[in-house]
């Protein structure tokens, strides 16, 4: 028998972690989307808001619908889905907006479904939610999410997704108030590197892992730095380099762009000092004139919550 409804709590996300560029993700402990899904006896995706963000609910328009309707592919049942979406994360604020509610959708579906696919299989059909967002089916929002911690996705195809221990880590978020596509973002960056970049930036990840494999806070923030997608990405966040220096100033190991942006993260060591940080960049950002948001946080460990009915 299959359960009938059930309420998730998907989390935001930070995609890249710098120098990671579509490999690396964490989840965060706030902000969350809600969804509530009902199973249905007639196939196919509807879909509710209840939220002002004015999102589509045609499903092949929509990243629940994108998502939901993979994965109705590979069901031979006569069933569907019902969806009732209330969305927290501000889309286009580049921590995870649509990744939220794809994974979210497919995680709760599956729980409907007594928990029938792996949490890989649940990540490759949320990305066709992140195509439906972006045009490109990357996953390094929608693993932390269904994953919880942090991610390294090896290969897209065949899928491929590591967990990464990490020692605890504290998360400063600056979210300015203004919209960054996912899709406008990548169309502006270089289509070739040079190879010397490209060595400097491997260098760069595999500091990076390894330092949060050895909990290596010095290595973490020597790691955390971006050549090829940050001096190109930056010119579409007023104050970026503003709020990063600062946030270096406060303490922080090190930080950058959060996926597409405009939000831009910090990584601290301690609660304390990631509320220090935070109180630093509000104070900077307040030059800029632009309305902003903030959230402090830890890495989530557990990815995205279950409420059951």
């Amino acid at each position: 028998m299959f359960k009938k409804e059930v309420t998730v709590y998907s989390p935001a996300t930070v995609a890249n972690m710098v120098c990671g560029f579509d490999i690396l993700g964490f989840a965060l402990d706030g902000p969350y989307d809600r969804l509530t899904i009902r199973l249905t006896t007639e196939r196919g995706v509807s879909i509710r808001n209840f939220d002002d963000f004015n999102l589509p609910v045609e499903p092949e328009q929509n990243v629940i619908g994108g998502a939901l309707l993979a994965m109705l592919q590979v069901l031979e049942e006569g069933i569907g889905f019902e969806v009732d979406s209330t969305k927290i994360i501000k889309p286009g604020s580049g921590i995870g907006s649509s990744a939220a509610s794809a994974a979210g959708a497919v995680v709760a579906a599956n729980f409907l479904l007594n928990n029938r696919f792996s949490k890989l299989e649940l990540v490759g059909f949320a990305m066709y939610g992140e195509k439906v967002a972006s045009g490109v089916k990357h996953a390094d929002n929608i693993a932390p999410a269904i994953y919880g911690g942090v991610t390294l996705i090896r290969s897209t195809d065949p899928l491929d997704i590591i967990s990464i221990p990490s020692p605890r880590l504290f998360v400063t978020v600056l979210h300015p108030l203004i919209e960054v596509k996912t899709s406008s973002a990548r169309e502006i960056l270089k289509k070739e590197i040079p190879l010397k970049d490209a060595a400097v930036q491997w260098g760069n990840v595999a500091g990076l892992i390894a330092g949060l494999m050895k909990n290596d806070y010095e290595l973490i923030g020597r790691s955390l730095v971006d050549i090829i997608i940050e001096p190109v990405r930056s010119i579409l966040i007023p104050g970026y380099y503003e709020v990063k220096n600062c946030g270096l100033a406060a303490g922080a190991l090190g930080g950058g762009i959060s996926g597409s942006g405009p939000s831009v993260f910090m990584l601290s060591r301690d609660i304390e000092t990631a509320k220090k940080v935070e109180l630093a960049i509000i104070s900077e950002y307040r030059k800029v004139g632009i309305a902003f948001e903030t959230h402090v946080s830890e890495i989530n460990y557990q990815g995205i919550k279950i409420v059951i009915h």
